[in-house]
């Protein structure tokens, strides 16, 4: 029984936290992505007006929304 009282208390634990982060100060509304490279940033972290350039190629990056059914941009 050691094993199923140690996995239950690591799920108990993981959900006992209600502090999951200032959204009022930090709503994003989708990322920038470089396709070709793979990189992500949120809109939440871009300094500046306009779109960021990639961080590995430079190339301007491409704004996105999240296609989730709740329309969120998690």
């Amino acid at each position: 029984m050691g094993l199923l009282s140690t996995i239950t208390e690591v799920f108990e634990a993981s959900t006992q936290s209600t502090n999951r982060g200032d959204i009022t100060q930090n709503e994003s509304e989708g990322a920038y992505w470089c396709h070709d490279c793979q990189e992500r940033i949120r809109d939440v972290d871009v300094e500046g007006e306009g779109p960021p350039g990639c961080p590995s190629c430079g190339d301007e990056m491409e704004f996105e929304r999240s296609k989730g059914t709740a329309s969120c941009a998690c």
